[in-house]
């Protein structure tokens, strides 16, 4: 009998548990953006990001610990992650102007990703694991999002400190990633010339 692959291993199913709950927090962004815009009843739009976050963790548990890993889950995850993000932060920006500036870097970055990762598919067509200054800079965005949410008056001085710890991890973070992207670029691509230098015929 074969061993069973390894829980890591990605998969390329699709309909799996966690993609499921995935695209529920994906329907979940015109609900809050509902209660918010619509009704003013920023207490429930903060409620529904909290469920959002626990179905996020539950997804990446349940991928991990039952072999439900998948390509499709490692693209769709942060793809809901940064929606989420974007569309809650600019739901803020009529009641916090201030979170405009963490809205446009916020964009700014994702379209630099978003280049960067139609570049990588030429040279590494398996998703990537985010990495730990990833995750921390989503889980204080997070913070900072629900905080304006549920506190009405935050002073200045704590709006503006959340914001600029948000600023600092996204710019470390982008940083971070471009490096390891560009390391891996490289790579390939020195491992593709080798390989024609290989195949090629020789010359006289």
């Amino acid at each position: 009998m074969e061993s069973p692959a390894p829980h890591t291993e990605p998969q390329n199913r699709v309909l799996t548990v966690p993609n499921i709950l995935t695209v529920f927090r994906l329907l979940l962004i015109p609900v809050i953006l509902w209660f918010a815009l619509a009704r003013q009843q920023y207490l429930i739009s903060a409620i529904l990001l909290v469920v959002s976050g626990i179905t996020d963790i539950v997804d990446g548990f349940i991928a991990r610990h039952f072999r439900m890993v998948s390509n499709v889950g490692r693209i769709l995850d942060p793809v809901a992650d940064k929606l989420t993000q974007l569309a809650t932060l600019a739901c803020l920006c009529v009641r916090y102007v201030r979170l405009v500036v963490p809205l446009a870097v916020l964009v700014a970055k994702e379209l630099a990703n978003g280049i960067i990762a139609l570049v990588m598919l030429r040279y590494h067509r398996q998703a990537l694991d985010s990495q730990w200054h990833g995750k921390a800079t989503t889980v204080l965005l997070y913070a900072t999002i629900f905080a304006h949410f549920v506190w009405e008056d935050i002073p200045a001085a704590a709006s503006f400190a959340m914001i600029a710890a948000c600023l600092g991890l996204m710019v470390l973070s982008f940083v971070l990633y471009t490096l390891r992207n560009v390391k891996i670029i490289r790579a390939r691509k020195e491992e593709r010339e080798a390989a024609d230098r290989t195949s090629a015929p020789d010359r006289p």
